[in-house]
């Protein structure tokens, strides 16, 4: 079928509106960007010559101001993700296990309820965890203290590795609903003959999770790992609300070391060299999970197949077990 060219211009009628986005917001700041960042650029006095990469120089091979800030919040933030990246996933989907073994009438209920917190902003939550663990006076250290659990309130925010402990707690919370409702819809669509017939070959839950619902779910998970990853690399109202960057810049993120480099020191065409390298480690990290995903992929056995095999297994027991039924009533 071949379209007219009345269809073709209505179609590219219909991605203008996305053509113009994509043009505004995201290729013309990319490039701007990347010419900044070859050019010793400054916020308040501008653009003042090229300098070519020299700017990345400094960051990667040079020992300076901007190259000890750069690594020392690079490492805070990829320590952040090692934190937080595994428990919201694996937080998330126990919720999403948990939500879909309750009954029907209480499964709306309490996946609103968890899915509540992701609609509060960073500075809410901030607020609200500012107060369970403030010094003086929070509520976790009035708990602890009136357990006998410590004799003197634990400075939080103040010391580490307290600050981190505040900080992914707080993320975990604020975040972990929209992934459990992910893992919630991908649960759904699991056939349950495959545990039907899982059952009847005598195979136990924990089993039954490993052999079916983590293979079935596998691309949903890949999904939310790659965007856990991503938010949790641009880490920035958490720390810089909850502990400012502290204690001595050690939950400071690379986009608070950014925004320092830019409005702080005057530096935007380092800030933008910066932001680009940021951006450049985001898609190595994402192109190495491609490649551990495409690689267990392969090695595994195709999964249509298994399924088909493992339905046409069950519905032969069924059957079986119907006629079996059936030659006993005609006997009794």
């Amino acid at each position: 079928m071949y379209l007219t060219r009345r269809s073709r211009w209505f179609g590219l009628l219909f991605l203008l509106p996305f053509l113009i986005c994509f043009v505004l917001f995201w290729l013309l700041p990319l490039v701007y960007g990347i010419w900044m960042s070859l050019h010793d650029f400054r916020l308040s006095f501008g653009e003042n010559g090229f300098v070519g990469l020299s700017n990345y120089r400094d960051l990667l091979f040079n020992e300076t101001v901007h190259q000890r800030l750069f690594l020392a919040t690079l490492t805070n933030t990829l320590w952040f993700m090692l934190y937080s990246v595994p428990l919201l996933v694996i937080c998330s989907l126990l919720l999403a296990l948990l939500i879909r073994h309750l009954p029907r009438r209480f499964k709306t209920f309490f996946r609103t309820i968890f899915f509540m917190s992701y609609s509060i902003s960073v500075t809410a939550v901030s607020a609200i965890y500012l107060w369970l663990f403030a010094t003086n006076g929070g509520f976790i250290n009035r708990l602890l203290l009136d357990l006998h659990f410590i004799n003197s309130p634990v400075n939080w925010t103040s010391d580490q590795p307290f600050a981190w402990v505040v900080i992914v707690i707080a993320t975990v919370w604020w975040t972990v609903g929209f992934n459990m409702l992910l893992f919630l819809n991908a649960l759904e669509e699991v056939d349950n003959t495959l545990y039907e017939a899982a059952s009847l070959d005598g195979a136990s839950p924990w089993h039954q999770f490993l052999r079916i619902t983590l293979p079935t779910i596998r691309p949903i998970t890949f999904f939310v790992l790659i965007t856990t990853l991503i938010a949790s690399f641009n880490l920035y109202g958490q720390t810089l609300l909850i502990t400012r960057g502290g204690p001595e810049q050690s939950t400071t993120s690379l986009i608070m070391g950014i925004n320092t480099t830019v409005f702080g020191q005057n530096q935007l065409g380092m800030g933008a060299a910066m932001a680009l390298l940021m951006g450049f480690i985001m898609m190595i990290i994402t192109g190495m999970q491609f490649f551990v995903s495409y690689m267990a992929t392969k090695k595994e056995p195709v999964l249509a197949k298994s399924v088909t095999q493992k339905k046409t297994t069950s519905s032969a027991t069924n059957i079986t077990l119907k006629s079996d039924a059936e030659k006993e009533r005609k006997i009794t």
